[in-house]
Parts: structure tokens; C-alpha cells; sequence
């Protein structure tokens, strides 16, 4: 069956810095804004990268699921995968039996997506997401609003690969995997990994002291010394010669 990482959302306490940080370090430009994120007591931010989207949330209201998240993590982190299937009922069967529950259900003519409880898959919100027409990754994207399938940014090509970090990353693994109906794997430092149809998830050991989470991302870049001198310019924390931190995540080229 079909399974794509179709969208990465991270939280932020505020939104505009780390728009202006992707979009300067990384030239991304946003797509669309979502108003009906609004309902959540959030604000939001869309960047295309090929044929996936990177999203930035903020909570605006008090109480919410997302502001939760912060206070929970100590700051900005990784908070959902996004996956794009197409068979959406077998795997709403697949998580009855397991006994994972659908934390939030979201219907559109053209698009329906299930977001599993986090308690139940560990370290991220999972979400399966099933979009007509959707048979090919060019496709509309219901998320992203109309028009926004198309590469904006040189310098980043394509998100191929997340971090799901964990006390346990072995049992994490092996959670994902079953909920995703994917074999697991080892990567070359014998991390647990499982391979998705567009994307790799690693499952890795939670070493910063912010527990469970989704901790990184690996990017398709070129010019990764231009991107560095422009993270290093805004004082942002870079790690070795691959790696810069925005919104609390890894992003690695």
C-alpha cells in the first residue's frame, strides 16, 4: 500500500521568526496560510518542498493542544507526520487492532485524514491521510491550498528522511512499524529505521533531554555552505558541517 511522507508540521511558540529563518536560510517561500487551522487556536505557515509540504504552527489562544506541546518539550519541536495513503480504511482497521486510537478525523470532499493519539504511536502525531485525486505525488494537496505543488526553493529539494527520537528507540520502532505495516530496517549506524515510499524514518535515542519527539529531518540540499554562513548569520545553532536547528529540530543536509 501506498505511503508517502507527505507533510512534516512543526510547532513554534511564534510563528514569524521561524518563517523568516526558513525562508532566508533555506529560500523557502510560503504557500498558504490555512485559516481554518483558526478553529484549533492555532496560525500557521506552508512551505512546498518538491512534492511535500513543511508546515509551521502557533498556538494564538490559550489552552491548546500545540501549547501543550511546548510547555510538555521545553520549547519549538516536531509534532506530526503526515502520510499520504491510499487505501484509508484499512488502515483505520489496522489501528482498531491494535488499539490505537484516532485523536482527530478531518472530511473533505476531496481529502480525509485520521490523526492517531500520540500516547498510542509514540514521539509524534502520526496521520494517514487519503486525497482524491491522489494517485500520483504531482497531485493536489487539500492541505496546502489550491495551486501549491510546485518547487519554490533552490537550495532544498525534497524532505527524505525524519529523526523520531525516544528513551526507547527500539519499542518506538517497533511500534511504527507495526502501525505503519512496514518492515524495519537498520541504517548504517544500526539505527532502526523504516523505509517509506518517498522518505526514511529513523528512530534514535533521546540524547538533548526532551524526550519522545520528532527530532530531525533530512533534506535534499544544494549549496549546503551557503545555507550554513546564512543559519550561522542569524545566530542560529548549526551542528558540524551539515546540520542547522530551526524550530527545535535537526535539519540535516
Amino acid at each position: 500500500m501506498m505511503l508517502r511522507m507527505r507533510q512534516i508540521c512543526l510547532v513554534a511558540r511564534q510563528l514569524a521568526p521561524v518563517v523568516e529563518a526558513f525562508e532566508d536560510v533555506f529560500g523557502l517561500r510560503v504557500c498558504y496560510r490555512d485559516p481554518a487551522v483558526a478553529q484549533y487556536g492555532l496560525e500557521n505557515a506552508l512551505f512546498p518542498i518538491g512534492r511535500q509540504f513543511l508546515e509551521v504552527v502557533a498556538p494564538v489562544t490559550d489552552g491548546t493542544a500545540a501549547g501543550r506541546f511546548l510547555d510538555r518539550r521545553g520549547g519549538d519541536g516536531g509534532y506530526m507526520v503526515i502520510t499520504q495513503v491510499d487505501d484509508l480504511e484499512a488502515r483505520r482497521r489496522r489501528c482498531a487492532a491494535l488499539g490505537v486510537r484516532v485523536a482527530n478525523e478531518i472530511r473533505h470532499d476531496e481529502y480525509h485524514e485520521l490523526q492517531l493519539h500520540p500516547r498510542d504511536v509514540g514521539a509524534a502525531m502520526l496521520s494517514f491521510s487519503h486525497q482524491v485525486p491522489g494517485g500520483a505525488a504531482a497531485d493536489p494537496w487539500h492541505p496546502a491550498g489550491p495551486g501549491a505543488t510546485n518547487p519554490t526553493s533552490r537550495v532544498v529539494g525534497a524532505m527524505v528522511g525524519a529523526d523520531l527520537q525516544g528513551d526507547d528507540p527500539e519499542g518506538l520502532a517497533a511500534r511504527w512499524s507495526a502501525v505503519t505495516e512496514r518492515p524495519l530496517g537498520r541504517d548504517a549506524a544500526g539505527h532502526p529505521v523504516i523505509a517509506l515510499d518517498d522518505a526514511t524514518l529513523r528512530f534514535v535515542p533521546a540524547l538533548d533531554g526532551r524526550g519522545e519527539g520528532l527530532a530531525g529531518l533530512d533534506l535534499s540540499c544544494g549549496d549546503v555552505s551557503g545555507m550554513l554562513a546564512r543559519a550561522r548569520a542569524r545566530g542560529l545553532a548549526t551542528l558540524g558541517a551539515d546540520t542547522v536547528v530551526i524550530c527545535g529540530v535537526r535539519l540535516r543536509c
